[in-house]
């Protein structure tokens, strides 16, 4: 019996390249394309991207001669994804919906349409490796990085666990992007040439402030620009701490006030920008670019410091509370009182940095040994052992 593999074909060209390679490698494939959006309460923008991707995932599937069908998860996608980003914008936290897409509906609601199909492994166009290695007689999954260095996106699925790994296949996780856009081409797919898709996962294009003033109303508040001297970025660590309130102290929030700054614009919401944002900010007449170091949504106030080299952007620590830790490798999981040194990022194109992991009563530090820069409320950081990614947690 062939095994039957679901490809979540989304119209692109990676999808499609992944399900010509389980067809080759002998799998009997279907493929599924999910449509996540059509609420016309919330407008994106004139433009379809869902009915082209459609029409494109068809034909892929066509001129492969695998079955085809489109399943809606748009409710579940409301429900999951925006209605928790609306949520976290209200609170002054930075969502990712792309790790949560992968996490709540790419391997939950849609592979559980797949399971239900009889389907032995779900799989994507995510340029990620999966490695299975045995533990105390217990197979245990890898989520390793993708070989194309420069399309790595296993941070993307930071959030999977075990038994999402143990269904899932990456296909195109060993090829580069120029070589999976030549065998597209070989096998004459339609999606060969086809740019990469941009924006929110599976809605399209998105302009952020747009989508989320449809939900959060707009209310005028000031910008504040705090100077880089600002005694409140000469305090010192006090003496005699213990490492936990050493690492609590390297990771505190910053408590701004509008008195510490001058006024030098205005804003329509606190809760449309973020920590390191540089656009958008309308501010004209300062000598170096304004970079937001803090939003305040309480007091519907944005702290802004001159160039990305201002102190009030960078830290050396993060915290983790325990309700939103993950480890992917949940053998390897801290207990109290443990550390571990590991590579860590704080969004998905950064590099890769050394830091160490405490973990606490309450929940877990990852503490950098350079400081860095724009660290996000609301963001995942995952860290690495060499080519693995071990686990991931939100940043509070």
């Amino acid at each position: 019996m062939k095994k039957r593999v679901v490809v979540g074909l989304s119209g692109g060209v990676d999808s499609s390249v992944a399900a010509y390679l389980l067809q080759q490698q002998g799998y009997e494939v279907i493929g599924l394309f999910m449509k996540n959006w059509h609420d016309d309460s919330v407008t994106i923008s004139n433009d379809c991207p869902w009915l082209e991707d459609s029409n494109d995932a068809l034909l892929v599937a066509e001129k492969l001669g695998i079955p085809f069908q489109t399943v809606d998860l748009s409710e579940q996608y409301k429900e999951k994804i925006v209605d928790y980003m609306f949520n976290e914008y209200e609170k002054g936290r930075t969502p990712n919906p792309d790790v949560l897409c992968n996490r709540e509906i790419k391997f939950d609601v849609f592979m559980k349409i797949a399971l239900s199909l009889d389907a032995d492994y779900v799989a994507t166009g995510h340029y990620c490796q999966k490695g299975e290695i045995e533990v105390d007689g217990k197979t245990i999954f890898q989520l390793k990085a993708g070989a194309d260095n420069n399309k790595d996106q296993s941070y993307f699925l930071c959030q999977l666990s075990q038994e999402q790994l143990a269904k899932a296949l990456f296909p195109i996780g060993n090829l580069t992007k120029p070589e999976v856009r030549e065998i597209a081409a070989q096998m004459d797919l339609i999606t060969a040439e086809k740019k990469d898709s941009q924006g929110l996962c599976f809605i399209g294009k998105v302009r952020l402030p747009e989508f989320l003033q449809q939900k959060l109303q707009p209310k005028e508040g000031v910008i504040i620009q705090i100077d880089k001297n600002h005694p409140v970025y000469n305090s010192t660590q006090p003496e005699g701490l213990s490492l936990e309130e050493r690492l609590a102290f390297e990771s505190n929030k910053i408590q701004y006030s509008p008195d510490m700054g001058k006024v030098v614009g205005k804003h329509q919401g606190a809760h449309y920008f973020t920590t390191g944002q540089r656009k958008g900010l309308n501010v004209g007449g300062t000598t170096d670019p304004l970079f937001i170091i803090a939003t305040d949504v309480i007091t519907n106030t944005i702290y802004t410091g001159l160039t990305s080299h201002h102190p009030g952007l960078f830290k050396k620590a993060l915290f983790i509370s325990n309700s939103e830790l993950h480890w992917v490798r949940t053998d390897l999981a801290l207990a109290k009182g443990e550390s571990m040194e590991v590579m860590a990022r704080i969004r998905y194109r950064q590099p890769l940095q050394k830091a160490t992991l405490y973990q606490f009563e309450t929940g877990m530090y990852v503490a950098f040994e350079e400081p860095q820069s724009a660290i996000t409320e609301g963001q995942f950081v995952a860290w690495h052992l060499g080519d693995e990614l071990m686990g991931s947690g939100v940043i509070s």
